[in-house]
């Protein structure tokens, strides 16, 4: 049995796969996000089990007697599926989730036959512990359809290859265009960043009753969905409409390549998305742009990078850093008190992740990248990063991993998501269960940051703060234009040495601090089953 180790990824609007687990993204009246699944409650009178349940006592999840025993077995993709019931997925759920979740301890222990979705089994394992600043600790559990989840993380999905920014998700809505995605639906429109979203399908966004229609409409299921849209783009005085039809969307993770000159500073920029197979070759390529162009300061726009594969991470790691860091230790993981040796998954002695010269040679769509590819290295001191709550896992996992080998990191924008676990997702009867199963630390041995990285301008820092500069996000301007808020402050503190006296952007002085909504932001999804790599 093989699998990929995972930490949350970010959430996207590129297609409506994140929604696995929740009802709605827009709310009637209220407010918006997920509800959290009722108290169990035992069944009166006894818990009329057909499961031969015995609190206290698991069966090996491994088991072929066990595994893959299913409600409604595949018949198609080479699966080992047999006939089985909700009964034996929970079963399965159960003792996977007391063997491996890292706060097992803490798992409710509830007879598999008395709930009769997976969907809400598996909701019900997880802790409902606090953080010591009285957050939850587990906000990334989260499951999806296995076809969908291995599908978007080879960066393609179904949708308008669009990222919406649910400002407010209840009356009086507001969604703005974040970004879209090069060829897709959205770009053949001109829907590009700092547009509003008027109306959809002849419902209004700002106050309809109608929110299934709002839905289907900004986050259509299958390929094909036509819907009518009305936009107000970015400084016009008049709206337009247009008809959008879903398709299937190519993400690409690194864009924007570009070289600045700060008072005779070159300086790097590239937006960087998701941590997803193609991301490989072209943070290579993007790289290897950069060093051709001798820069000396480099510009990570990770804002809404939500996270992906933990080797990924480790190579860009590598690419900052350069010599320095090789053989380092990037991340180290630790599990539950059940595996302090080996992995609960693939049995594999535990060694941290580590810095490393040559690629993992993702299988990317375009262009794959070979194993053993020498990566560029530029050798730097020092990196800027853009950053927001929907800076998540992976991506933190890079912040830590650089100031465990002494690479000072400059955070420009707002406090990062705060995830430091991760897990090996894996797939049941067509669904993929992501369950954290591991905290990462960097050389340092840190890895206290589950309220993320706090940009702050102080020389006394501790913990989890990090020299910045908090700027709101400027969705006025296109990611890469040098007058875009978070990008013209950290090109201002290369120049200065200081952050800019004016944090607030055009765009933030007129609407608000636009950031995404709950539901856009990390969802806890992880890596595909296989290769035994680790993501996050």
């Amino acid at each position: 049995m093989t699998s990929k180790a995972l930490m949350p990824f970010q959430f996207s609007s590129f297609a409506k796969i994140g929604l696995v687990t929740f009802t709605l993204i827009i709310t009637g009246c209220g407010g918006g996000g997920g509800s959290s699944p009722a108290p169990y409650v035992p069944p009166a009178g006894g818990s009329g089990s057909d499961s031969d349940w015995v609190a206290g006592q698991y069966d090996d999840w491994r088991e072929t007697s066990m595994r893959n025993i299913c409600e409604s077995p595949r018949t198609t993709g080479g699966y080992s599926d047999t006939q089985g019931t909700v009964t034996d997925e929970n079963n399965w759920l159960r003792s996977y989730s007391n063997d491996t979740y890292l706060w097992y301890s803490e798992l409710p222990d509830i007879d598999p036959s008395t709930i009769s979705s997976t969907e809400v089994y598996f909701d019900r394992m997880k802790t409902d512990g606090l953080s010591p600043t009285g957050n939850a600790k587990d906000q990334f559990h989260y499951s999806q359809n296995t076809e969908e989840y291995n599908q978007y993380y080879s960066g393609v999905s179904a949708g308008y290859g669009v990222r919406f920014f649910i400002i407010e998700s209840s009356r009086p809505r507001k969604i703005i265009v974040g970004y879209n995605e090069p060829n897709g639906p959205a770009a053949n429109n001109s829907l590009s960043r700092g547009a509003e979203i008027i109306s959809v399908d002849g419902e209004a966004i700002i106050d309809s009753n109608d929110v299934d229609t709002l839905n289907a409409a900004l986050f259509p299921e299958t390929v094909g969905e036509a819907h009518t849209f009305v936009v107000r783009d970015l400084n016009a005085t008049e709206d337009r409409s247009f008809t959008m039809t879903s398709a299937q969307t190519t993400t690409v993770p690194v864009k924007n390549t570009a070289t600045f000159d700060v008072a005779g500073t070159k300086v790097g920029y590239l937006t960087f998305n998701s941590h997803i197979k193609p991301a490989e070759t072209q943070l290579i390529e993007a790289i290897s742009q950069l060093q051709a162009n001798n820069i000396q300061e480099l510009v990570l726009d990770m804002r809404y990078n939500g996270g992906g594969y933990l080797t990924i991470a480790a190579e860009l790691g590598y690419m900052v850093a350069g010599s320095v860091s090789e053989g380092e230790v990037f991340d180290a993981l630790t599990f539950n008190d059940k595996y302090t040796v080996r992995d609960p998954i693939n049995n594999n002695i535990l060694e941290p992740s580590r810095f490393s010269s040559s690629a993992a040679g993702f299988d990317a769509p375009t262009n794959p990248t070979p194993a053993g590819t020498t990566l560029p290295g530029l050798g730097l001191a020092r990196v800027f990063i853009l950053a927001s709550g929907g800076t998540a896992s992976a991506s933190e996992a890079l912040i830590n991993g650089l100031r465990g080998v002494d690479v000072e990191v400059i955070l420009i924008g707002e406090a990062t998501r705060g995830k430091p676990y991760g897990w090996y997702a894996l797939d049941n009867c067509g669904i993929t269960y992501s369950t954290i199963q591991f905290k990462g630390s960097n050389a340092k041995g840190f890895g206290d940051y589950s309220d993320g990285f706090i940009p702050v301008v102080s020389a006394d820092l501790s913990g989890a703060e990090i020299t910045g500069c908090q700027v709101a996000d400027d969705l006025s301007h296109a990611l890469g234009d040098a007058n875009e808020a978070r990008l013209a402050a950290a090109l201002g503190y290369i120049e200065t040495g200081s952050c800019p006296t004016d944090t607030a952007s055009a765009w933030n002085a007129k609407s608000g601090n636009a950031k995404p909504h709950p539901l856009s932001a990390v969802t806890g999804r992880l890596i595909q089953p296989e290769l035994g790599t680790v993501v996050r």
